[in-house]
């Protein structure tokens, strides 16, 4: 292990971290608020530390596979401590634990919040909440690779480290060109999600910070009531089919705009699937609600659009209190919870890839038993996927079962009943953000203990990075030269 390399690279993280601290001090002095001053000792410490840090003069400048673990592993760990501060030094919160719950849930895009009453928070601190789900969406790191092209060579283990999914690649050469291609094609959704809301006529601020939590599928709101608030259908289709679009691939985009054709997009079968999959819940949901909740098809058909895109992007945005909803509503959002979007977008869960492969590989086994001799190959977009990536998804799938069934049985001894813990669990793990029963879309964590909060605190944090980048740390081999 190269710890030299790790550290000087965490320094060039706290630097890029305290330069997007600026941006909320601007809004401090534009609304004149006394919380720019926990803004600006924020910026001095991570700046103080980011200079310490990289004026680490490593040897060996490569970045192998336990660097790149390490590297996100203790980055995320040391951004989300470094953005705890405003919370603590503004008096916003009083806990450390509920701090760092908070920023965490901030930048691992999950939006489950202390906060009971978000609307009385300053404005700077309103607009640093949304503001993490934006560079979390995408990734911290990825984004210091994109400003960044000089840290060495091997950062590719970084990239890999951090992308969500079973496989991951590059799209140019260079891993620094590939994480610009990726942040242009963000910040350009960004642009047009802000355009198409603030031309709708919500507030300016509004817009920005209800955009970086839709397209980084994060779910803080500057409303208590979330969505709901605006009761306005227009913002609803907006934000319902940005969140669906954050949940695809960004590759696909690079991709279908390289070629000058859309087909590429279409093209794609976890593109399809996680399609079929909306339309599907959407009109169950819809059958559901009408009648029991909403006296109308089309109030229906509203609530369950925009829930179904908000839980199954990940994104944990609400526009009604759907733990009121029939019990076959709500577990269908449950199993969203654990399905998630698309490999290679903001969004968390599972991803469509590995339940689609999980089900191609179910099918595979059963056509062996009855035809043993049967030599049958997966296969996604006319490819063959090498049984080293089933593997992975197969382990994959079981840790994550695991890692979920062991965070609830500890969740449980916290005075939860079942329904809160397992949602809870699910809604952390898979980066959703509202869960069920007492932490449901109108209520918050503040009422859990500080233990269940640092256990989804770690939830959060593992659903991320994708499990094995934070678990493999914790094996003493890997500490080992």
């Amino acid at each position: 292990m190269n710890l030299l390399i790790v550290l000087k690279i965490l320094g060039v993280l706290l630097l890029c971290e305290a330069a997007a601290l600026l941006p909320s001090v601007a809004v401090a002095v534009i609304y004149q608020e006394a919380a720019v001053y926990a803004f600006i000792k924020t910026i001095v410490i991570a700046a103080f530390l980011g200079f310490l840090l990289y004026s680490i003069k490593p040897q060996d400048k490569m970045i192998r596979y336990k660097e790149g673990f390490a590297i996100v592993s203790f980055g995320w760990i040391a951004a989300s401590l470094i953005g705890a501060l405003p919370f603590l030094f503004s008096g916003a919160l009083t806990s450390p634990v509920d701090a760092f719950f908070e920023t965490v849930s901030g930048f691992t895009t999950t939006g489950a919040t202390v906060i009971s009453n978000v609307e009385a928070l300053p404005k700077c601190l309103l607009f640093w909440r949304s503001f993490t789900h934006w560079l979390g969406g995408m990734g911290i790191l990825v984004l210091t690779l994109a400003i960044s092209p000089a840290l060495g060579l091997g950062t590719f283990q970084i990239l890999k480290a951090e992308s969500p999914g079973p496989i991951s690649s590059k799209l140019t050469a260079k891993v620094s060109d590939t994480a610009k291609i990726l942040y242009i094609t963000y910040l350009v959704f960004t642009v047009v999600m802000i355009l198409f809301l603030w031309l709708g006529g919500m507030p300016l601020f509004d817009t920005l910070c209800h955009t970086f939590g839709t397209l980084g599928t994060g779910g803080f709101s500057v409303k208590n009531a979330s969505i709901g608030a605006y009761d306005n259908v227009y913002y609803e289709i907006v934000i319902t089919v940005f969140m669906l679009l954050a949940g695809v691939n960004f590759s696909l985009y690079y991709l279908a705009f390289k070629k000058r054709s859309l087909a590429e997009l279409w093209r794609d079968k976890e593109l399809q699937v996680y399609l079929g999959i909306v339309a599907v819940y959407i009109l169950v949901i819809t059958f559901n609600l009408y009648g029991s909740v909403f006296s109308s098809f089309a109030e229906s058909l509203r609530h369950a659009f925009f829930q179904v895109g908000s839980i199954i992007s990940t994104t944990g945005y609400a526009t009604t209190d759907f733990d009121l909803w029939p019990d076959l509503s709500r577990t269908l959002l449950l199993t969203l919870m654990f399905i998630g979007a698309c490999a290679g977008s903001t969004a968390g869960g599972m991803k469509v890839i590995r339940i689609y492969l999980i089900f191609k590989y179910i099918q595979r086994e059963i056509g062996t038993l009855i035809h043993p001799r049967l030599v049958k190959a997966v296969k996604v977009n006319d490819e063959i996927i090498p049984e080293s990536v089933l593997s992975s998804v197969m382990s994959f799938s079981l840790l994550f079962l695991l890692v979920f069934i062991t965070a609830t049985l500890l969740l449980l001894t916290q005075n939860l009943d079942i329904v809160s813990a397992v949602s809870a669990v699910a809604c952390t793990l898979g980066n959703i953000g509202p869960g069920l029963n007492a932490l449901g879309p109108t209520k918050t964590f503040a009422p859990v203990s500080e233990m269940a909060k640092c256990l989804l605190s770690a939830c959060m944090l593992l659903g991320r990075l994708e499990l094995y980048t934070m678990i493999s740390l914790l094996f003493p081999s890997f500490w080992r030269k």
